[in-house]
């Protein structure tokens, strides 16, 4: 929900690596990254950033710089 937020979209992609649906900034990523740090299974805002960008990669969100 966050990410669909963040990218203003109300649906991921049916197919995420043809058909994209929307983008989100690395700084956008982080800070939902810093949101969820307590439900992921990690420490590290590094690796919940990751995990957070793989998501978006998966709904068919491009992540930009």
């Amino acid at each position: 929900i966050l990410l669909k937020k963040a990218a203003k979209i109300d649906k991921g992609s049916g197919e995420p690596n043809k058909n994209k649906v929307g983008k989100v900034s690395m700084k956008q990523v982080r800070e939902i990254a810093e949101l969820k740090l307590p439900d992921l299974n990690t420490t590290s805002i590094e690796s919940a950033t990751r995990s957070v960008a793989g998501t978006a990669r998966s709904m068919g969100l491009e992540v930009v710089d």
